[in-house]
C-alpha cells in the first residue's frame, strides 16, 4: 500500500488529496485499488504522510 497525491487546479489555487491505495494482480495486469481517501492535505503534510506507509521509513528529525 502506498500514499496517492491528487492534485487539483481550480480559479487558479492548488488543492492536494491524498488517498491510500493498494496495487493487485488482476488478469495479468496491475489494478490499483483505494483502500480510503485521506482528504484534502496541505503541501508540509505530504512528506509524512508517504513516510508513514513507506517500507523503509526515513528520518524526517535532524540532529545538529
Amino acid at each position: 500500500m502506498f500514499i496517492k497525491i491528487l492534485t487539483k487546479t481550480y480559479n487558479g489555487e492548488t488543492y492536494h488529496y491524498a488517498s491510500l491505495v493498494e496495487n493487485k494482480r488482476v488478469d495479468g495486469k496491475v489494478v490499483q485499488t483505494v483502500k480510503a481517501n485521506l482528504g484534502p492535505v496541505t503541501e508540509e503534510q505530504i512528506p509524512y504522510l508517504k513516510a508513514a506507509y513507506a517500507k523503509k521509513k526515513p528520518r524526517l528529525v535532524y540532529d545538529d
